[in-house]
């Protein structure tokens, strides 16, 4: 008895993988002082406040790749997500640079780099941990850290909240899309909001850091309040300005 085989039905696509070209604005980086870089960034930015908002910008560290002062990359895209553009790649950078782009999830760019071929196949494999650093492996969720964080270990909760239920030392660096809590002392420097996000706060038993941010604004040990050292204190953005309030 002949069996009628049916043809598999065939779905019809549902998205298209193409090359093409984008003109991208770019930031030249000429300093690896912050304190100026932001000063002056605020000054051009405020000339035309909307102008760059939602804008995807390229970081090129070409001039600054040979100083011996590294750039403090965490700080530096949370000044750009602070004022609304949207990083999404360096060029010209060395090792450290791209170690620290690629934590922040960022492209790392050749020169002349437009695009990549669209026939090329993504890697499969998870990128290998880099040394000292720790990464969300849940994006959207919390990151629990229960050991204390060393000097020279960078924390980053991508997606989500930071917890630590220990100490951080000088010379450590926390990091969070979301909140930041650090039931110990926190020293060394905390970044919460790092995508942007206003809303962050940073809370801590005992505040000693040497620097705070919040989606780009940012204090350093020098410009804490001496009441407020070693206490606990949230922080927060309120008006465009970063506020240190004991708990």
């Amino acid at each position: 008895m002949p069996v009628n085989l049916s043809k598999e039905k065939v779905q019809p696509a549902t998205f298209e993988l193409k090359a093409d070209t984008f003109t991208l604005p770019l930031l030249r980086l000429l300093s690896t002082d912050m304190d100026t870089v932001a000063k002056q960034l605020a000054e051009k930015l405020n000339q035309a406040p909307d102008f760059f908002r939602n804008t995807p910008i390229v970081i090129d560290l070409k001039e600054v790749a040979d100083q011996e002062s590294g750039v403090d990359f965490a700080l530096l895209v949370g000044l750009l997500r602070g004022h609304g553009m949207v990083p999404i790649g360096v060029r010209g950078g060395n090792e450290v640079h791209n170690d620290a782009a690629n934590t922040l999830e960022l492209a790392i760019l050749s020169e002349g780099q437009a695009r990549k071929t669209a026939s090329a196949k993504p890697s499969t494999q998870p990128a290998a941990p880099k040394k000292n650093q720790v990464k969300s492996e849940s994006p959207g969720g919390s990151l629990l850290i229960t050991r204390p964080v060393r000097s020279g270990q960078r924390i980053y909760a991508s997606g989500g909240d930071l917890v630590i239920m220990a100490p951080v030392s000088s010379g450590a660096e926390v990091m969070a899309d979301g909140h930041i809590h650090v039931y110990g002392v926190l020293r060394g420097r905390a970044l919460a909001g790092v995508r942007g996000n206003r809303e962050c706060r940073i809370f801590c038993k005992n505040l000693q850091a040497e620097l705070v941010s919040v989606a780009g604004h940012y204090r350093i040990s020098e410009n804490l309040d001496a009441a407020i050292r070693g206490k606990p204190v949230h922080i927060y953005l309120k008006d465009q300005s970063l506020k240190i309030d004991e708990i």
